[in-house]
Formats: C-alpha cells, structure tokens, sequence
C-alpha cells in the first residue's frame, strides 16, 4: 500500500493557531485547540500545548521506531506535555480496567500544519458552530473518540481526510459510514487496530461533531442522516459503543488530534489474541438455538433476525465460527451475553445434580 505523506515543518511556522488559520481563509478566529465540547476529557483541562512538544525526526529523541511518523506534519509529545499525561493516564486505565496491559510507545499530535489540512481543520469549526445554531440547546456535542486503522491509512487520513471507499465498515452492519468508539470505550478500537512490522498498534483520537444522533438499527443500508434534524447515527441512544458518522459528512464532522502507538496485551486469556493462535476456549458453551431463543426475549425482533442471518450464513460455512461469534458480541453485547451464559451454567449445574 503507497504512503501518502507531506514534509513535516517547523512546529514555531506551521502550528495552526487560530489566528493563523482566520488570516488565511477570511474567517473569524476559531480556537482548534480547545478541547470537545461536553466530553469526559473537558474535567481534564486537554488543551494542545506544544510547549513540551518535539519533532519527530529521529528514533533519538524517544527512543520509538526508526520509521514511526517521520516528516508527516506530526509533533511528538514529550512526557511532560499535560496532554500527552491525560491520554496517557485515562487511556491506561481504561484498558487496565478491562484486564489489557498496554505499552504505550508514543503520542503524536496533528499540526494541520498543510494547507488542505488547515483548510479541513477550518471546515471543522465551521460546522462545529452551525450544528451548534441549529440544535435546540446551542449544543454541537463534540465529542473524542477512537478510530482504528493501519499504519499506512493514518498518514492517508492525515494527508487527505477522510475517504469512503464504498464498502462498508463491519459489512454495513450501521449503515455505510466510519465508525468511532467512545473515548471512554476504547477496547474495541484497540482490538480492531492493525499490528504493523513493529509490532505496534495505532489510534486516532478524533473530536467528532455528533449534534443530534439518532439510533441506527442492525442491517441498514443507511448513506446519510434520516431527516436534517439529525447529524450522527448511534447504536444505543443512552450508552452507545459506536458513533457512525455519515460519509457524507466525513471530512466535515471529524478532526484527527492525535495518534496513539501503542503495545497491547491481555491479562486475561483470549482477550486480544487471533483466531489462529488463540489458545483453546475455556469459555462457557451454550447451542446456538439456545441462545438466540434467549436473546428474542430480549433483543427487538430485528437484531434476532440479523442475528438467525449470521448463523445461517456459518452453517452453510459462509463464515468462520470466529466471525459469527463477533457479530453476536457486536449485536447483543457482552453484559447481555455473559448473562445468558451464567444462566445456562446455573441450569446445567442443577440439572447435573439432581
């Protein structure tokens, strides 16, 4: 895959202020620097300080990989940036909390130090303010959130924003979109992210412009909001673990901040290894028809369906047993389905013993 890159510059020149960016596009000065609007991270005070920042030019400087971003209009924060301790620190522990045990390499923040990237940055603010004027609550509902890709699609994204291919994250499962994990959910951006030749992962934390989302049920082929009062889709209206922003709305509605590289491993068995060498499962074993009679109880009749769909398509082995098994997690969750694993535990055990 071809890298698309442009010359770093010097961070004093090219560091998009807002001053700088109102001279050059005739518009009134936007702080890009001020943190999401409403969001987890706002308590923290993240700002994008560079006064501890430096550019990434050799493998000297921090000791991370010799080809780690290098001349990419990136600035690596050092470890007494205030920004790069609040990622570091909440990033960290999230993860901790969960079992994973993450090695974090480097933070990297976005100059916008290019003319097209400025000009997105731009574009950003100004939707920003007019999803803002149109919401009932003078709100935008900025957000941060996850995006996982490869190495080489970080440098993509960074170069030229945003692209949709035409083909659908996840098989469309939301709609025909780019998904982003809330920031205080960061475990599924984690395992979705591409391992590099050295071995690292990568993140980009996005401010992304939600304004009013509305729910997208499993299976739609959804390009673009419902109706104009809506900006965003969400996969749960009160707790979402995804936020789907339109590919309409892509390079208008998303800024790339930073990009985490990081090492991550599983303190629990399973939690982040491949399909190929996962260890043999010691997880609780319950017949498909089992469960999915169990989730109808529960789940609206059109995530069942979606979900008798999937194990149609493993028992005519148009899927792998792997896949099927992440499309339950990605439709029931977790919670719902450790639930119904206990239960069936419970069940088995009583029936053993009488």
């Amino acid at each position: 895959m071809a890298h698309y890159t442009h010359p770093c510059q010097s961070p004093t020149e090219h560091t998009a202020t807002p001053e700088a960016v109102a001279s050059k596009f005739n518009r009134p000065a936007i702080d890009l620097n001020r943190p999401a609007q409403d969001d987890p991270m706002d308590n923290q005070n993240l700002n994008s300080s560079v006064s501890d920042c430096k550019i990434t030019v050799s493998a000297g400087q921090s000791g991370t990989p010799p080809s780690l971003f290098i001349g990419d209009g990136l600035m690596e924060l050092g470890e007494g940036d205030k920004d790069c301790r609040l990622i570091k620190e909440r990033f960290i522990s999230r993860l901790a909390a969960l079992g994973v045990q993450v090695t974090l390499v480097a933070i990297h923040k976005n100059c916008f130090s290019s003319v097209s990237a400025k000009g997105r940055a731009q574009a950003f603010q100004v939707y920003s303010q007019a999803v803002q004027i149109k919401g009932r609550d003078n709100n935008a509902n900025v957000k941060y959130a996850w995006y996982a890709t490869s190495k080489e699609e970080v440098l993509k994204i960074l170069s030229y924003g945003f692209g949709f291919s035409g083909k659908a994250e996840n098989h469309g499962l939301y709609g025909c979109g780019v998904y982003f994990g809330p920031y205080d959910r960061p475990l599924e951006s984690v395992k979705s992210a591409p391992i590099d030749e050295d071995g690292l992962r990568h993140l980009l934390l996005c401010r992304v412009i939600l304004g009013k989302s509305e729910l997208i049920n499993p299976n739609l082929e959804q390009f673009h909001p419902s109706s104009e009062q809506y900006d965003s889709g969400v996969d749960h209206l009160s707790s979402p673990r995804r936020y789907i922003i339109w590919s309409t709305h892509l390079n208008t509605h998303v800024s790339p901040e930073y990009i985490i590289s990081f090492k991550a491993s599983c303190c629990s068995k399973g939690c982040l290894t491949t399909p190929e060498n996962s260890p043999k499962s010691t997880c609780p074993w319950i017949p498909f028809p089992i469960m999915i009679s169990e989730l109808s109880k529960v789940l609206p009749p059109s995530h069942v369906s979606l979900i008798s769909k999937y194990l149609e398509d493993f028992n005519e082995s148009k899927i792998p047993r792997h896949e099927l098994i992440q499309k339950f997690r990605e439709i029931a969750g977790d919670r719902l389905l450790n639930g119904i694993f206990e239960k069936f535990k419970t069940k088995q055990s009583g029936a053993s013993s009488s």
